[in-house]
């Protein structure tokens, strides 16, 4: 039975080993095997595929992923999990083909500061509506209690 993480865990480990494994040189990878490693569905790497995110080559109808597709995919899983947009994240991979020196970098971390800036203002919101709830469950209750004297 496959262990169940939730995809922080996931990404958060799959990140840091995909730059070690990509190491590995001429090694290729099968559809099967990043998905079990990523905890991702075979559907979702070809929608990836399909996205333009990821570039397999084909040994017959067989597709063969390369370390770097596996980093790219990495890439993606850790931008889901902070929030990303497939189309952000498509942005942030072409950096690296683009650019290749520090410009990526400064607008990678552009970008993610934007992020955090747009998650703090939902953590915010989410406190917000979690307050009005409580607030709501506490007139709930009163309400109750009176119903409960007047029958």
């Amino acid at each position: 039975m496959q262990q169940m993480s939730t995809p922080e865990s996931a990404a958060a480990g799959t990140y840091k080993n995909a730059a070690a494994k990509a190491a590995q040189g001429d090694a290729t990878f099968s559809i099967t095997q990043l998905a079990d490693e990523f905890n991702v569905t075979t559907r979702a790497i070809r929608f990836y595929e399909d996205k333009d995110l990821l570039h397999p080559s084909r040994q017959g109808q067989t597709r063969v992923y390369r370390p770097r597709d596996r980093a790219r995919l990495a890439l993606i899983v850790r931008g889901k999990a902070v929030g990303f947009s497939l189309g952000e994240i498509k942005e942030l991979i072409d950096l690296y083909d683009t650019y290749g020196d520090e410009r990526q970098y400064l607008i990678a971390q552009e970008k993610f500061r934007e992020q955090i800036t747009n998650l703090e203002q939902q953590k915010k919101d989410i406190d917000v509506q979690i307050e009005l709830l409580q607030e709501g469950c506490d007139r709930m209750l009163q309400l109750a209690k009176q119903a409960d004297g007047e029958a």
